[in-house]
Parts: structure tokens; sequence; C-alpha cells
């Protein structure tokens, strides 16, 4: 799976605030247990980011993600620069953005992890500050199917890697 990334505007934000207030009748929006999720119904001033995605080539949809600016802003900065790219090249040598990478894992039910842009398998990656950054605070807690989540090899070892939850994740909590 591909994904192509990058920060909306102002007008496709507030139009796809519409669009996602008003689903569609008789299209129940549910998470992988089947249980009935909800729009978001209010503009919360933080940024939000996209993966269009793709597969075997394949457009797949587009993934909108609000970031939580407020409560982590390194980490929140650090994935929204990473959608847009515009940090240039990392010391790795490769282009600092998610555009073009996969999803190297994926656990049905559970989530899906990418955002290994350096190596493609889960090794790799880096943060817009350097290789690695410090963890922030651990305030926000895992709610479930659409979580977005850093994801590292332990404290203070946070790079580029990402996971969606897929399913109820009270155990990462």
């Amino acid at each position: 799976e591909d994904e192509d990334e990058g920060e909306e505007s102002e007008e496709e934000e507030e139009e796809k605030g519409k669009a996602e207030s008003k689903p569609k009748e008789g299209a129940a929006k549910r998470d992988a247990s089947g249980e009935k999720k909800e729009p978001r119904k209010e503009d919360t001033g933080r940024p939000r980011v996209f993966f269009d995605v793709a597969m075997d080539g394949a457009p797949a949809g587009k993934v909108i993600f609000e970031l939580y600016s407020d409560v982590v802003p390194r980490t929140a900065e650090n994935f929204r620069a990473l959608c847009t790219g515009e940090k240039g090249r990392g010391r790795s040598g490769k282009p600092l953005h998610f555009k073009g990478s996969g999803f190297h894992r994926i656990i049905p039910g559970f989530m899906c992890q990418g955002g290994d842009f350096t190596r493609g398998n889960g090794t790799g990656g880096e943060s817009v500050y350097g290789e690695t950054f410090k963890d922030e605070n651990f305030n926000l807690k895992h709610q479930g199917f659409g979580t977005l989540s850093m994801a590292n090899a332990g404290k203070n070892t946070n790079g580029s890697q990402f996971f969606i939850c897929t399913g109820q994740t009270p155990h990462l909590n």
C-alpha cells in the first residue's frame, strides 16, 4: 500500500467537515469490530493532514488525521512536516517525507504500521529533528479505531514510524 500525503487547505478542511458531519443516509460508519463511529462535528483548530492511500497501484481512499498539536506539539509537528515533505532531506540522505512509503506491518483488527521511508521494512525511519526525539508525554489514550500513534523502539526513540488502530486497543494505555 502506498501513501501520498499532504496538508489540507482551510477550504478543503471546511468542505470535508461539512461532508463528514452529514453521512450518507443508510451508510453508517463502523470500525473493524463493527462498532458505529460518529463523525467529527466541530472544528478544533488543530492541524489536519491526509494520506491518499493506494493498494496495488489503485486508489483506495483518503485518510484524514487531526493532530493534537496542543497536547504533543513536537510529535504533531514532526508528523505534519513528514506529510508535506517541507524539511528536505534527512541525515540518512533520504527525503523527509511519507510520500510513496507503505504500510510494512498490518495486523487485522489491531493496527496498520508505516512511516519507515528509509528502509521500508520497519527497521528505519527518521524524524525531522534528527534520527529520533524524546517522548513528550502520555496524556492521550488510545481510543481504538482510527487512533494515530507513534511506533518506536522504547523510551525516547520516536522517529517517523506510526500506526493507525483498526480495533479497540485498551492494552496500549
